[in-house]
């Protein structure tokens, strides 16, 4: 079923549609599901889900654009780094002692 008209809803254009939405579900859904164990959360109340619906996507999409291939052990890379490399990935540059540039 779709809402295309059927000069717009040819075969390929809709399994294109259908794979472009696999993709999402595959490269963030389930990281955020799997990885961050996200069904699980605790927080529940106010703005919290959504803050921390953020910064899950915030970090995936750090690590995506520094070149992780696969986000898990990329978060156990970044735990084990310490704080130059998230800052790194952030843009925040610092400099040898360690004092913000």
């Amino acid at each position: 079923m779709t809402s295309l008209s059927p000069a717009q809803a040819a075969p390929a254009r809709l399994l294109a549609l259908v794979r472009a939405h696999w993709t999402i579900e595959n490269r963030l859904h389930w990281v955020r599901d799997v990885t961050f164990d996200e069904d699980r959360s605790q927080v529940r109340r106010g703005a919290g889900p959504q803050v921390m619906a953020t910064l899950r996507n915030l970090a995936i999409s750090l690590l995506r654009l520094a070149g992780a291939p696969l986000i898990a052990p990329a978060l156990r890379h970044a735990g084990w780094a310490g704080q130059a490399l998230i800052l790194r990935l952030l843009g925040i540059a610092l400099d040898a002692r360690g004092a913000r540039l």
